[in-house]
């Protein structure tokens, strides 16, 4: 008998084990049981995908239509061309060695087919795939794979777990009413997965649940080992379903059982009590403000200052809309802890914005900020600036600042949690952009406070984050939102401009940026690329050219746009260039003189894709838009429109107005919202893409659990998970679910939303 920790080559042997290993590293019977089948084969559902992406490895059950000989173009030797129908559809297939295939592959057969998608035009094809013939006939069973034949004979080994040396296939296994297909390769395919999994599950001891009976009945959920069992082999529609809502629950309820554990450990820690004070410099900074807050921003500068009057530190996730005002109420909150007698840092992901940060502080704080100086308040405190551009002798003035506690509020990059950064009493830890940075991160920051005390934190993020991305990856925040925009603030115009069929309508949008900047307005050009022709090391321009790819047209560079717009439509007007390769120094500089109005025209890239804030720039034209997610569109054009002048955001693509990406663009042109823009790039991306990325120390094994559909789910399990350690704070009692806690995390540890 086997167990879920037995290796597979002692179950299996090593023949059978190693292509597992190889291809797909599993190496356990447990591995192996978790590699689900992705759908199943039942009668009128043949096809997976209609459109599958290209160099996919995909699994269909058709019918073959017609089978032809065939010469081949280039050399001698011939090739069967073979149309498969299924679902509707017809599939090319392209097989060699047809003399021994053409017997086999004959019309009216229905088989089971393995390859790798390729599209000639609309059409998909699969070159030489694997396959099995399923029917009735003397010829009918044998496993075929690319490029040789297997036997005739019997192969009891899909039905009883066996194999003998002919390859030949029982066919009873297809007789069920769902055959399950899996997630393949060429090496493994379907086919082998079904034996195999049949041969351990044949062996398998029944598998002890680590859910207590009770969650369990409260939720009607079947046992594991069922579940187990049914997912690959289901009998009814029933089984299946009830497998898969178990095993979805386990994902969930695993993932949630870290956050909790996060929550708890944060409640059991201490923080510097900061309570807001009516003589202090918060109080001096709300007298001088000009301007008054709009009502979610003091409902959430409450919950803030509350959490910082209690004896355990804050940890808050503070989500606000592009423009929203979350700096003003972060900085708030930073002065209260400074009332305290304590220090805070603001982490930013990009030198840009750290810069832009300090500019912004300085600037609302005005003489608050020059804390040491002659003439300066009496409560006023120094804003420091650490990055790792920075000259050496600035560096040093800034941790001395830190160390010493002259600084209030440090800011800065991942230069902030370098070893030789240390502050003399920090209190409270902002992040900025929540999604660039990972669980360490924001971890290795909180360790450089006091000794035995923990600082608040606060994270901010204008990427909306659907609800159940941040019940699954930010649980162990409290979450507060910003979704008003301050007073006079007037909502972004979006259009989109088919840049091939309508090249007209690109030289308009250089000449709107004209009539802006004769309005006394600037402009942003955003591209999505510095370059090809810079080197990455020496900084020097080589022979321009144009990047192309195999899955769209060339791209624009932002510095080949720049010189052809300082010559070319926009000659006339002061044109900047902005991008991540420049040193340090010119980046400020540039960003300074596009503060102070001194260019006209912006060509940058995704640098100032948050927080910069140029309140007198209104338009922005985004080139090659595809080539950028629906959030982080909605984060460019909310560089615009942030003064009192209506924003207008262009967004070019030489993509066809036809397609799935074009329509994407036009979804982002039609709202401003944020959150429903979230939602979007859920359902329009594929969501191993957001899951593959998720949030460090997090999410591990996510099969079946869907960010889209699940909600429910994930809402139960996050009850579930804070129950559970309400009742067993150290889970003693339940080692079933702390294992499952700690098969959550992962080790290669990436950040949330790469790419949003």
């Amino acid at each position: 008998m086997a167990t879920l920790v037995d290796r597979l080559d002692d179950v299996l042997g090593a023949a059978a084990a190693t292509p597992l290993a190889d291809v797909f590293g599993i190496h356990t019977v447990e591995e192996l049981l978790r590699h689900y089948p992705h759908r199943y084969m039942t009668h009128g559902s043949e096809l997976g995908e209609k459109e599958p992406p290209e160099g996919e490895h995909i699994t269909i059950v058709a019918t073959i239509e017609s089978a032809t000989l065939r010469s081949m173009k280039n050399r001698n030797g011939q090739f069967l061309a073979v149309t498969l129908a299924a679902d509707g559809q017809r599939i090319d297939a392209t097989f060699f060695s047809p003399h021994k295939l053409k017997h086999v592959l004959v019309t009216g057969r229905r088989g089971m087919f393995s390859g790798k998608v390729k599209y000639f035009g609309k059409r998909w094809n699969l070159t030489h795939p694997s396959y099995v013939i399923l029917g009735g006939d003397g010829n009918d069973g044998a496993v075929v794979p690319a490029g040789r034949i297997v036997g005739g004979g019997t192969l009891a080994g899909l039905a009883r777990g066996s194999v003998d040396s002919s390859g030949a296939v029982d066919m009873s296994v297809f007789d069920r009413a769902f055959v399950p297909i899996y997630p393949a390769a060429k090496d493994v395919e379907s086919w082998t997965f079904m034996r195999c999994v049949r041969q351990v599950l044949d062996q398998l001891d029944d598998v002890t649940d680590p859910l207590p009976e009770s969650v369990r009945a409260q939720r009607g959920l079947v046992d594991i080992d069922t579940a187990l069992r049914s997912i690959h082999f289901p009998e009814t529609a029933q089984d299946k379903d009830s497998a898969r809502e178990r095993l979805k629950f386990d994902e969930a309820l695993a993932v949630q059982l870290v956050l909790a554990d996060r929550r708890r450990d944060a409640s059991t820690r201490v923080a510097a009590r900061c309570p807001p004070i009516t003589d202090g410099i918060a109080a001096e900074f709300d007298r001088r403000l000009p301007f008054e807050l709009t009502a979610g921003q003091h409902v959430v500068a409450a919950e803030i200052a509350n959490d910082l009057s209690a004896p355990h530190p804050m940890s808050r996730l503070l989500q606000g809309e592009v423009g929203s005002g979350k700096t003003i109420v972060a900085l708030r909150a930073m002065l209260q802890v400074i009332d305290a007698g304590h220090q805070c840092a603001l982490l930013a992901p990009t030198e840009v914005l750290a810069s832009q940060h300090a500019r912004s502080i300085r600037s609302m704080l005005g003489s608050l900020a020059a804390g040491g100086e002659l003439g300066s308040h009496e409560l006023a405190t120094k804003v420091a600036l650490l990055t790792g551009s920075m000259s050496t002798a600035a560096k040093r003035s800034a941790l001395l600042d830190a160390v010493t506690g002259d600084a209030g509020i440090v800011i800065g990059t991942h230069a902030l949690i370098e070893d030789r950064v240390e502050f003399l009493d920090l209190a409270m830890v902002v992040v900025d952009e929540q999604h660039r940075f990972g669980v360490e991160q924001r971890d290795a920051l909180r360790a450089k406070a006091r000794e035995n005390t923990s600082p608040h934190l606060l994270v901010m993020t204008a990427t909306p984050i659907p609800r159940t991305i941040a019940m699954s990856t930010l649980g162990d925040l409290e979450t507060s939102v910003l979704t008003e925009l301050p007073r006079g603030r007037s909502p972004i115009v979006s259009s989109v401009v088919p840049a091939r069929s309508k090249p007209g309508w690109v030289d308009r949008a250089w000449q709107r940026i004209r009539e802006e900047v004769a309005a006394g307005r600037q402009a942003y050009v955003v591209c999505s690329r510095i370059g090809d022709d810079e080197d990455a090391e020496t900084g020097k321009k080589g022979a321009k050219k144009k990047a192309t790819s195999e899955d769209g047209p060339e791209t624009t560079a932002a510095l080949d746009l720049h010189e052809a717009l300082a010559t070319g439509p926009l000659h006339d007007l002061s044109v900047g260039l902005l991008h991540g390769r420049l040193p340090g120094d010119d980046k400020d500089i540039t960003m300074s003189e596009f503060n102070a109005g001194e260019i006209d025209v912006l060509v940058c890239t995704t640098v100032v894709e948050v927080g910069v804030d140029v309140p007198n720039a209104t338009v922005m034209v985004i080139m090659d838009a595809d080539r950028f997610g629906v959030s982080q569109l909605h984060q460019l054009r909310g560089r615009i429109g942030r003064g009192g002048h209506q924003g207008l955001c262009i967004m070019i693509s030489y993509l066809s107005p036809m397609g799935g990406s074009f329509a994407r663009l036009e979804a982002v042109a039609a709202t401003n919202d944020g959150f429903e823009l979230a939602k979007l790039d859920l359902a329009t991306r594929r969501e191993g893409d957001v899951l593959g990325a998720a949030q460090s120390g997090t999410v591990s094994g996510l099969r079946l659990l869907s960010f889209i559909d699940d909600e429910d789910i994930i809402a139960d399990a996050q009850d579930c998970a804070r129950s559970l350690f309400t009742l067993d704070p150290s889970l003693a009692k339940n080692p079933g679910i702390a294992s499952m806690m700690r098969s959550a995390w992962r080790s290669d540890r990436v950040d949330y939303l790469e790419k949003s």
